[in-house]
C-alpha cells in the first residue's frame, strides 16, 4: 500500500467515526524515544522513517512536524505523498497545536490512541480547544484495521546486569526511592518510562532495538513493588531475585486494573510519561504529585562503579572505531567500499569486543551530501560508494555491559577543499572549546552551548539541533534532564544545572545540504574542580578515545590553547588505544596521533 492509499483508508474510517482530526505521535505506552516495530504507526503512515515526528490527518490535508535534524530526509520521503513538511522551530511554522485549533472545526472531534499519548498532551488539547467545544476521541487507533502486516509486541528475554557493573543492589535502589517518597508523602510512585522501570531493577532486554530495555511498567508503595510484565521474558533466576527484593510479578496489561484500585492515594507520576488512558483510570479522590520521579536524575549522575566502568567500555569502543578507520584508510579507492559495507566492518568490529551486547543506535554512515542529512540512514535501495575524496560521517555507539557509547567522527578519505577543511577544523575547535572550560557550578547546558557554537556562528551558520545530550548507562544512548541546547525546542535538554557524575556528549557540527555535513563528537564526564570564596567550580573530563583526522586540520586557524588540548587528546589515546593495536596499527596511530603546531 502506497502513503496516499493509507491516507485514503484512514479518512474513511475517520468519517465512520465522526473524527475531523486524527493525530498521529511517536510514541509507544511508555512514551519511549525509540520504538519497536510494533509501534511505528507514524512511520507506516508517512512513509517518513526518522526516530521523530507527528502526523496530523484532516479530511483534506495532512502535515508532518519534525525537527532540524530530519528537515533534508523528511523533505525527501515526503515527496509526492500528499504530506506537507512543517519544520519545527523555524519562522512562520505553525506548531501541532495551533494547527490543529486553527483547522478543527466548532464542535469538531479530535482523535488519537489514548494509550500512546500522554496525560500531559490530551490535557492541553484540551484546553486549547475548550472554547471550540471540541471533543476528544481518545479510545480508537485507527491505524490499527490499515496496517494488516503490523509486527507483534517483542517477546525476547531479560537479563539482570550484575551489580559488579550497576554498584548497587536491586533493594538499595528501592530503599532509595522508597525514602524520596516518603519525603514528598507519596503513597504510590507509577514507573512508566523503561530506562526507570531497567534502572531500579537492574533490569535489561531487547524489546527494542539498540535499546537494551523491556516492556514494563511498574509501581513502588511504601514495603513493595509490582512489576508489569509479559512474565515469559523472566527467567527462574531473575524471578528469584526479584522475590526476595519483594518485587511482584504481574502480567504487562494489568497496570489498568492497578490503578483503578486507588482511592485517596497521593500519587507520584509524570503527566509527561503516564498515557491519557492510564491517567484516565485514576480515581478522582487520588491526590497527583505531577512531576519527573526521582529515578530521572539518579539515573543521570553516574556511580563511581559505573563511571570505571564507563572509561572501560571507551577503551574498547575507541580500539573498535580507530580499527575501523586505519581499515577505511587503508583500502579507500583499493577495494569498493560503500556506506553499507562501511557499516557493517565498524560493527563487526565492535562486536568483536568482550561484553559488546549491541549497537548502541542505527549507525549513521554518511558520506559527501548525505552527511547533511544529520540522521541519515543508508539502506539497500538509497547508498552512496564511497570514493578517495571528501569526508565520510560515522555516528555510531555500542552497548557494553560496562556502558553505552555514543561518538562521531569525520574522516577525510582522501583529496579536501580548502572549503571542507575550513569547515571541519571550525567544528574542531567548537568542540575543543566546550571540551575545556571551566565553569561555577549551577551552570546548565544553556549556559554553556554558546561555547561550542560560536566559532560555527562566527561563520554565519549554525547546526539546528542540541550541541549534546545526555547517556544512560547500559539504557538509551539519548538520556535526560541534561544536555547543550541554547534554546528550549525539541528535547528542552539543558534546562537542569551540569552535576558531577553526568555523562554528556559535545556534538557540533556543520551541515550544508546537499554539498557536505561535518560533525565530531566525544562524550564528557563532569567533574568538580576547585571551590573557593567564588563557589564551587566544575570542568568536563573527556572520556571518547579515538583519533581526529588531523589530515583535515588547520592548524593556522587554531589558537594555541586549542591545539595544545588537541595534542595531549591524541597522547592519551595513543597511549589507551596503542595496546590493542596490531603493530601495523600502532604505527599508523602514531602519526595520526602526531602532534600538532
Amino acid at each position: 500500500m502506497t502513503v496516499k492509499e493509507n491516507l485514503a483508508k484512514l479518512r474513511s474510517l475517520m468519517k465512520q467515526e465522526g473524527i475531523d482530526i486524527y493525530y498521529i505521535p511517536t510514541a509507544d505506552y511508555h512514551q519511549s524515544e525509540y520504538l519497536s516495530d510494533y509501534f511505528k504507526s507514524r512511520k507506516f503512515m508517512s512513509g517518513f522513517t526518522g526516530s521523530a515526528g507527528t502526523l496530523v490527518v484532516t479530511m483534506k490535508e495532512a502535515g508532518l512536524w519534525t525537527d532540524g535534524r530530519y528537515f533534508v530526509q523528511a523533505a525527501k520521503q515526503l515527496k509526492g505523498s500528499t504530506i506537507d513538511l512543517y519544520k519545527m522551530g523555524q519562522e512562520g511554522v505553525p506548531t501541532v497545536s495551533e494547527f490543529i485549533d486553527k483547522k478543527i472545526p466548532n464542535k469538531g472531534v479530535l482523535g488519537f490512541d489514548g494509550r500512546v499519548v500522554n496525560a500531559k498532551t490530551a490535557g492541553n488539547f484540551e484546553k486549547l480547544l475548550a472554547s471550540k467545544a471540541v471533543t476528544l476521541k481518545t479510545d480508537k487507533d485507527l491505524v490499527e484495521p490499515i496496517w494488516t502486516d503490523r509486527p507483534a509486541l517483542p517477546a525476547e528475554s531479560c537479563f539482570l546486569l550484575s551489580e559488579k557493573y550497576t554498584g548497587v543492589k536491586i533493594e538499595d535502589k528501592i530503599k532509595r526511592l522508597q525514602n524520596a517518597m516518603k519525603e514528598k508523602n507519596a503513597d504510590v510512585c507509577v514507573l512508566v518510562s523503561l530506562e526507570d522501570v531497567a534502572w531500579l531493577l537492574n533490569l535489561r532486554g531487547f524489546d527494542i532495538e539498540d535499546t537494551p530495555v523491556a516492556l514494563a511498567f511498574a509501581t513502588v508503595t511504601k514495603n513493595k513493588v509490582n512489576l508489569f510484565i509479559d512474565k515469559k521474558k523472566l527467567n527462574a533466576e531473575i524471578c528469584k531475585k526479584f522475590s526476595s527484593a519483594k518485587v511482584s510479578i504481574r502480567g504487562y496489561y494489568d497496570l489498568g486494573d492497578e490503578l483503578a484500585t486507588y482511592k485517596d492515594k497521593t500519587i507520584l507520576l509524570s503527566t509527561s510519561t503516564i498515557s491519557a488512558y492510564h491517567r484516565s483510570l485514576i480515581d478522582p479522590s487520588c491526590t497527583i504529585l505531577d512531576e519527573a520521579n526521582p529515578i530521572v536524575m539518579y539515573r543521570a549522575i553516574k556511580n563511581k562503579t559505573e563511571i570505571k566502568n564507563i572509561r572501560f567500555s571507551h577503551v574498547k569502543d575507541g580500539a573498535a572505531v580507530t580499527k575501523f578507520i586505519y581499515w577505511l584508510k587503508n583500502n579507500i579507492g583499493k577495494i569498493e567500499i560503500d556506506e553499507l559495507t562501511a557499516g557493517a566492518k565498524l560493527h563487526e568490529l565492535r562486536e568483536a569486543q568482550d561484553n559488546f551486547i549491541e549497537d548502541s543506535f542505527g549507525a549513521i554512515v554518511a558520506y559527501g551530501p548525505n552527511a547533511a542529512m544529520m540522521h541519515y540512514s543508508a539502506t539497500e535501495k538509497n547508498h552512496a560508494v564511497l570514493k578517495n575524496e571528501g569526508f565520510l560521517l560515522v555516528d555510531s555507539g555500542g552497548q557494553y555491559f560496562e556502558g553505552t557509547t555514543d561518538i562521531t567522527r569525520t574522516i577525510a578519505l582522501g583529496k579536501l577543499t580548502q572549503e571542507e577543511k575550513v569547515y571541519f577544523t571550525t567544528v574542531l575547535r567548537s568542540m575543543i572549546r566546550l571540551s575545556k572550560v571551566n565553569f561555577l557550578y549551577g551552570c546548565t547546558g544553556a549556559s554553556l552551548d554558546i561555547l561550542a557554537r560560536g566559532p560555527v556562528w562566527d561563520l554565519d551558520i549554525d547546526y539546528q539541533c542540541g550541541t549534546g545530550h545526555g547517556i544512560g548507562f547500559v539504557l538509551g544512548v539519548h538520556e535526560g534532564p541534561h544536555g547543550f541546547r541554547w534554546s528550549n525546542t525539541g528535547t528542552g535538554f539543558g534546562v537542569v544545572p551540569l552535576e558531577e557524575g553526568m555523562i554528556v556528549t559535545n556534538e557540533p557540527g556543520i551541515y550544508v545540504p546537499n554539498k557536505l555535513g561535518i560533525r565530531i563528537e566525544n562524550e564528557l564526564l563532569t567533574q568538580k574542580g576547585k571551590k573557593n570564596t567564588y563557589g564551587q567550580f566544575m570542568h568536563f573530563d573527556t572520556v571518547t578515545l579515538a583519533p581526529i583526522d588531523l589530515d583535515a586540520v588547520l592548524p593556522e586557524l587554531m589558537t594555541q590553547d586549542e591545539i595544545d588540548y588537541l595534542n595531549a587528546y591524541h597522547a592519551e589515546v595513543y597511549k589507551q588505544i596503542s595496546p590493542y593495536c596490531t603493530q601495523k596499527e600502532k604505527t599508523w596511530l602514531k602519526i595520526q596521533t602526531r602532534k600538532i603546531k
